[in-house]
């Protein structure tokens, strides 16, 4: 009897942390066969950011993106040196602001949902910074379109890859 108890509990206890919110995960995954690249942890309003080379004007921007509870991405912030080729403020979005030397649009907040990156070659540097580590995907996977899609992950999920390979930091796929 005390065995079918604690079964009891212990099933209980596994529905809960399969039905309760536990996190959020952005993931960056190959369109060509839908092969993850980088499965990125975050918490509701953290940023991550896409930093590369402007193809034309070849000078460096910064696009930080967010995500809110529901995992819908938002793109928050713009950096770059100069207003260039299809750079700039968008009427009723943000506020201009300078950063040392770069030249800012604050305060988007605009939803952008899932979206597709075709990664530039060498040179455009199409790179994710996220907690400080950068991870170019220019180098490792020139050329190829990649999708940024956002989800909320259970506890449970949160909890089981705590004790996996996030420990040493994101899912990297094929390490």
């Amino acid at each position: 009897m005390i065995l079918i108890s604690v079964l009891g509990l212990v099933l209980s206890m596994v529905l809960a942390a399969l039905s309760t919110p536990g996190g959020l995960e952005l993931d960056i995954t190959l369109v060509k066969g839908n092969t993850p690249l980088l499965i990125l942890p975050l918490n509701p309003g953290e940023r991550f950011t896409l930093h590369y080379y402007h193809s034309v004007e070849h000078a460096p921007i910064w696009e930080e993106h967010s995500m809110d509870k529901d995992g819908n991405i938002f793109i928050e912030e713009e950096r770059y040196e100069k207003f260039g080729a299809g750079m700039g403020k968008m009427p009723g979005k943000g506020r201009m602001a300078t950063k040392g030397m770069y030249e800012a649009v604050t305060d988007i907040h605009m939803p952008v949902g899932d979206f597709i990156l075709r990664v530039g070659s060498r040179g455009v540097d199409h790179t994710i910074i996220w907690r400080g580590v950068s991870y170019n995907l220019s180098e490792t996977i020139p050329h190829e379109a990649v999708r940024f899609s956002g989800r909320r992950v259970s506890m449970l999920h949160q909890i089981r890859q705590s004790y996996g390979s996030w420990q040493q930091g994101p899912n990297i796929a094929g390490k």
